[in-house]
């Protein structure tokens, strides 16, 4: 390899270094707040960042005068280092009284003194030999002195620190620990050939940025540093992702080297062979959910003092539930979100039902089950009175850990049942979850145990949320049906009393040809009117046909001469060929409980008058009669409600039926009533030419 060669992997190797560092020195300038540790951390990485440039600089053009500012930067990045982790030291020192940290940090006192005298025992750069051995020996002696005496700190910093931070410190050990073994490894060897190897010299840069990641979770996992820093999950993991990727890439190319250096003529084959082996077993980790769920695992448990990053994972799983559509979807997208949370990959839903007892409402990823728990079972029992979640692993090593707990046999019969997880309602236990096994070895600590209960309580709200919007609809229904069948009892009950009436007579008029006459006509209107209530219990209470043309004169004619009495005559003015929009059935139905009602608050003697006549776009019909009458307070606050009523055998369901369809086809209708005087009632329909059309009417199935 050229000097050339070697001169450009050193711009590159120092250039990673020097970007590195100068991107973390950004991030804790943006995530700054005052403190000692925190200003000796700064001050360290911004040095190290000058020293990385300067490695760059020495790289591209080597000369005396860059070495010696290079050694010069190099001497205070470790004495800033020192420095830092003495403050560590400090703090582990007053954290514990009993630990006896003055030896320590004299260690530090004399690193920092001996820091200096690098520049003045000058070691000699790669590639050029001085021609004082003694000094460039002392140099290099320095040197891997103060290699040694770093991990001697970091020892310290890692041995005396509480048993509770020493996670949080580990990152930073780990990474400051690499860095001076690198060190003394670079001037050990140094030591044994008088001359840096410029090979390893090189690689020193980009192993120097390596530890940049190492130092940036254990600041993020140390907010005592009183530096903000947040590393995202998402990072990480896809961090990881691709240092895995490239350890898998390093470890193929170097197979496929191995192959064609000893493989002779059959090397070129090997290798294209393990390269196609390699890219089926690449896309088959990358493709695998328990490969991404075991990484997971793995980065939540060494980088993250908290498994979740409970923003994302309520982000997930409110997404989850949102997406679904329709109620078997929501039962499956329930299954599916908490199965997320512990990387399971199939499940069940129970849930409660009408026969007291929770059978299989939805499974994912599981083939058919049939199983039930009653709700008076252990299972049902143990998961209401306490909402714990169920480790069956763990109830089956321990049953103690779970008291009066006695596992159901249909249990044994869910395909790796692991957790059994309650679905908490605001009325009792509404279900219950069973997880199969998780991907990935998960423990379910006091964190997992948490989050799957808020989980699970929201999920339980969103299932009784939605089974009360189906209670809802169905009671909706039914109350359409008990409305329509409201209207039709109250319809017959007129039509009895029209029969009723011509029994009555029959015994004295059977014999007159006038009766018999009007006998058929009433019957024959009977018929056809409970031809149109048969039609519309098929079809519900709204027409099923749009209004049309209708003879408003010819209707009252029929439905007058029908109900007329001889101790109540119907005085008629009726303007000829009056024609309204609106169906015949309904508006003879309207008209004739007007006409119905005007007879039934007269008594003997009184009267009953019928006009039509047109007034504007309307067809105006007015039904007036000298009857009981209704009180003010009556027709405003009580007459247009569903069963209200004035009268004794009454329903409360003819003026309000009359109302809606009048409303509906775009007319009116009005009461004007005195007690005692009368009431007087103006029905608007639209007429015939109307400019305004009333609305479409759509059938009700």
């Amino acid at each position: 390899m050229t000097d050339h060669d070697l001169a450009t992997i050193g711009v590159w190797s120092y250039g990673l270094g020097a970007v590195g560092y100068v991107a973390f020195v950004i991030r804790l300038l943006l995530g700054w707040r005052p403190g000692v540790r925190a200003g000796l951390l700064l001050a360290a990485t911004i040095v190290s960042a000058a020293w990385a440039c300067l490695g760059v600089a020495v790289s591209y053009r080597p000369g005396m005068n860059l070495w010696v500012a290079s050694v010069f930067a190099d001497a205070l990045r470790y004495a800033c280092w020192f420095l830092f982790l003495g403050a560590l030291l400090r703090g582990a020192a007053t954290a514990d009284a009993s630990a006896r940290s003055g030896p320590t940090l004299w260690i530090v006192v004399v690193a920092v003194a001996l820091v200096p005298a690098c520049v003045f025992f000058l070691y000699a750069p790669p590639a050029m030999a001085v021609a004082e051995p003694v000094l460039r020996t002392a140099g290099l002696a320095l040197r891997v002195g103060l290699a040694v005496l770093g991990l001697v700190l970091v020892e310290q910093v890692l041995r005396r620190a509480q048993p509770s931070a020493r996670w949080a410190l580990k990152p930073l050990c780990v990474g400051l620990g690499g860095l001076f073994a690198f060190d003394l490894y670079l001037f050990a060897d140094a030591m044994l050939f008088s001359l840096l190897d410029p090979h390893i010299w090189i690689a020193r840069g980009a192993a120097t940025a390596f530890v940049i990641p190492f130092i940036a979770v254990a600041t993020a996992r140390n907010p005592t540093w009183t530096i903000e820093m947040h590393l995202s999950r998402g990072a990480v993991m896809n961090s990881t992702a691709v240092l895995v990727s490239a350890a898998f890439l390093l470890l193929v190319a170097g197979a496929g080297y191995l192959m064609r250096l000893v493989g002779d003529d059959w090397g070129r084959a090997l290798q294209i062979e393990v390269f196609f082996f390699a890219l089926l077993v690449g896309i088959l980790l990358v493709t695998s959910g328990r490969f991404r769920s075991r990484l997971r695992v793995f980065v939540s448990k060494h980088f993250f003092s908290y498994r979740y990053d409970y923003r994302e994972e309520w982000l997930r799983f409110t997404r989850t539930l949102a997406d679904a559509k329709g109620v078997r979807d929501v039962q499956q997208r329930t299954i599916e979100a908490l199965s997320h949370l512990v990387e399971s990959p199939a499940g069940a839903l129970w849930l409660r039902g009408r026969e007291a007892a929770y059978r299989v409402a939805a499974t994912w990823n599981l083939g058919a089950l049939d199983a039930s728990e009653p709700a008076d079972g252990s299972l049902a029992t143990f998961l209401g009175r306490t909402g714990w979640v169920v480790d069956l692993s763990e109830l089956a090593a321990d049953p103690k850990a779970y008291p009066d707990l006695v596992v159901p046999a249909w249990l044994s019969g869910v395909p790796a049942a692991w957790l059994v997880v309650p679905l908490a309602g605001s009325d009792g236990l509404l279900g219950f979850v069973v997880l199969a096994k998780a991907r990935a070895p998960l423990e379910v600590n006091w964190e997992v145990r948490d989050l799957l209960k808020a989980a699970s309580r929201h999920a339980a709200s969103y299932l009784g949320q939605l089974r009360a919007t189906e209670a809802l609809v169905e009671a909706q229904k039914f109350d359409a049906f008990n409305r329509m069948s409201a209207f039709v009892v109250h319809d017959l009950k007129n039509l009895v009393a029209q029969l009723s009436l011509m029994l009555k007579n029959a015994e004295r008029h059977r014999d007159n040809p006038q009766f018999q006459r009007d006998m058929l006509s009433t019957v024959q209107h009977v018929v056809d009117r409970m031809n149109q209530l048969m039609l519309q219990l098929r079809t519900g209470a709204t027409p099923v046909s749009n209004p049309g043309l209708t003879n408003v004169e010819a209707i009252v004619r029929k439905v007058c001469q029908a109900l007329e009495r001889a101790d109540a005559p119907i005085a008629l003015q009726l303007a000829p060929g009056l024609v309204a929009l609106g169906h015949e059935d309904r508006l003879d139905h309207v008209i004739a409980h007007l006409v119905q009602n005007a007879l039934d608050a007269t008594a003997t003697g009184g009267r009953v008058s019928v006009r039509t006549s047109r007034e504007g776009g309307f067809a105006v019909l007015d039904v007036a009669d000298t009857g009981v009458g209704m009180s003010p307070e009556f027709v405003r606050e009580r007459l247009f409600r569903p069963f209200e009523t004035s009268k004794a055998t009454g329903m409360g369901i003819g003026v309000y039926e009359s109302a809606q369809y009048v409303n509906s086809i775009g007319g009116t209708i009005e009461f004007d009533s005195t007690p005692g005087a009368g009431t007087r009632v103006r029905l608007r329909l639209p007429a015939a030419d109307s400019p305004a059309p009333p609305p479409r009417v759509e059938a009700v199935a």
